[in-house]
């Protein structure tokens, strides 16, 4: 697949997630992996520049919070702009979505 494709995608799942909760780097990656049953493993390297991406658009910020285990953690956090964000990424996939399934769901000729 197209890395623009691939990075538009993965800024939107980590939206998405980030819409539920603050998370810091590492557990990004591994809801993302959990929640897609391993189809989306993201490393490090592809991740962090992502989020910072997001970061410099003004769609997330971040926070530097001591973790549970007492460890500090950079996390991030979702702002307006990223919501608007989201929804207009969730809406243009909705529309992909519907153009797919119509081409591969309608009926075929010959």
């Amino acid at each position: 697949m197209d890395k623009k494709y691939m990075a538009v995608g993965s800024s939107m799942l980590i939206l998405k997630l980030l819409e539920q909760q603050d998370m810091y780097g590492y557990q990004i990656i591994k809801e993302l992996e959990i929640r897609s049953e391993r189809v989306f493993t993201l490393k490090e390297g592809t991740l962090y520049p992502l989020l910072h991406a997001l970061e410099q658009d003004g769609a997330v910020i971040c926070e530097q919070r001591t973790a549970e285990n007492g460890r500090e953690r950079k996390y991030y956090i979702i702002t307006e702009s990223g919501r608007k964000l989201l929804h207009d990424k969730l809406k243009e996939w909705d529309s992909f979505q519907t153009a797919v399934n119509q081409v591969i769901g309608g009926v075929l000729f010959g």
